[in-house]
């Protein structure tokens, strides 16, 4: 074979080299920013998993469209929600307490606004398949995680969570109608 082909084989063969060497740092970049993600998500509930050095009972709110408790379906929507089931798990995971809210907040001819009504349970999380910008807002800066519902119950949904399967909402939904 000429010098001219193997010159050509060795650019390809290097080439094709570095595009392997750009995949695995690909992939490896993806890896990392997933185990990042999950170190910021623990990190956040810890961090309200604990008040004055103390293990509380966790707290999960989940926007439902009825008030069957564990069984009920979820809501499309946080803020249009008609009910939150709140939960209250011990220390070893296990549910302890069931409770269904009704939602009464402005959406609903009440007053205020539901994460204002829902920090007064103070919850660890909040469990939902959307949520308005300002909902968002305001439960991140009262430092309770936001998590995307990956099911249609809620006792599936609490299932997921116990299971640490739920993943951070880091968007508000862009269809919020809100002043």
């Amino acid at each position: 074979m000429s010098t001219f082909w193997n010159c050509r084989i060795g650019r390809v063969e290097g080439v094709v080299g570095e595009a392997k060497t750009v995949g695995n740092i690909a992939r490896a970049d993806d890896e990392e920013l997933e185990r990042l993600r999950r170190k910021k998500l623990e990190k956040l509930l810890q961090a309200s998993r604990k008040e004055g050095g103390e293990k509380l009972k966790e707290r999960i709110v989940i926007p439902a469209e009825d008030g069957n408790g564990l069984n009920a379906r979820l809501s499309e929507h946080f803020g249009r929600a008609p009910y939150f089931i709140v939960i209250e798990l011990n220390e070893d995971g296990s549910i302890s307490n069931v409770q269904a809210v009704s939602n009464e907040s402005e959406h609903f001819g009440g007053t205020g606004r539901p994460p204002d009504r829902l920090l007064q349970f103070k919850p660890n999380a909040v469990i939902t398949y959307e949520m308005g910008p300002r909902a968002l807002s305001i439960f991140q800066e009262a430092r309770v995680a936001v998590l995307k519902a990956n099911a249609d119950t809620v006792k599936e949904v609490a299932e997921a969570y116990r299971q640490d399967r739920l993943e951070e909402l880091t968007e508000g939904c862009h269809h919020a109608r809100h002043p």
